[in-house]
């Protein structure tokens, strides 16, 4: 067991193989392997690459962010070279992976077009319709966080972190730009989950 758990890779495997078992077993509810069977694992997997996009985004904003102008210059690197390009590249992935999958679960559920237009799809109903607009507003939010990772937030940590090339002053620059849109992220992220936690137990 000890060599397993010292092992990141070992415990992702065996974690995902446990998982898996049980991901077969609601194969043999009442659903079967179909229709709800099949959203259930999608929103499962939406749930897991989301905790660990919205983790990572959390840790730049909670610690790294806050904590790196207290570390000494001579230590910074270990942060800069091997940390941070370590955690942009599972930030990143999973980021897409979220916004991929969350897609499916709206399309699947068959309410896309009602979360995409805020409701008016259908047209509003009171105590109808409200579902579809909080729930998009949820994925709006989630679809801009989704574009500032990989349209300004990544691009600027790769020439932030020298990992593009780039002088000092474009560094520089490409460094408040990406706290910034992280920031606007973590501004984001609060207001959204609110929305897709609620719009869960509320309107399903």
């Amino acid at each position: 067991m000890t060599g397993i758990l010292t092992n990141f890779r070992s415990t992702i495997i065996v974690s995902f193989v446990l998982a898996l078992v049980m991901v077969f077993g609601f194969g043999h509810s009442p659903n079967g392997f179909h229709g709800a069977y099949w959203q259930a694992v999608f929103r499962w997997l939406h749930v897991l690459f989301g905790i660990l996009w919205i983790g990572l985004l959390y840790y730049f904003n909670f610690v790294q962010m806050r904590v790196m102008p207290t570390i000494p210059a001579e230590l910074k690197p270990a942060v800069s070279k091997y940390i941070a390009p370590e955690a942009l590249f599972w930030f990143r992935w999973s980021a897409l992976a979220t916004w991929i999958m969350g897609m499916i679960v709206a399309f699947s559920r068959g309410y896309l077009m009602e979360a995409i237009t805020l409701g008016a799809w259908q047209g509003y109903q009171r105590g109808v319709d409200m579902g579809f607009t909080f729930i998009g507003m949820g994925m709006w939010l989630a679809t801009v966080m989704f574009f500032n990772v990989w349209g300004l937030i990544w691009p600027n940590q790769k020439r932030a972190l020298g990992l593009a090339p780039a002088d000092d002053a474009t560094k520089a620059k490409a460094a408040t730009t990406a706290m910034l849109f992280s920031r606007i992220n973590l501004l984001l992220s609060i207001p959204m989950l609110v929305t897709m936690t609620m719009y869960q137990t509320l309107f399903n």
